[in-house]
């Protein structure tokens, strides 16, 4: 699907040096940095499905070490 994506100068100017840096093209970086985004949000979520199902399991516990 193509897409038009506005920049401007100064992020054109990043996205340019972190593509030369990288070897890469702008395109592949741009889609690279959406994939990593997407990754860490499902990572969260995932973290959070995994403590609330835990904690509570735990929750007890803590209680009785206190904060810290």
């Amino acid at each position: 699907m193509a897409m038009t994506l506005r920049l401007t100068e100064e992020d054109n100017a990043r996205l340019d040096e972190l593509a030369a840096a990288e070897g890469r093209s702008k395109q592949e970086v741009l889609r690279l940095a959406l994939a990593d985004r997407w990754a860490r949000l499902h990572k969260e979520e995932q973290l959070g499905d995994v403590l609330a199902r835990v904690l509570p399991r735990y929750q007890g516990l803590l209680d009785r070490l206190g904060p810290v």
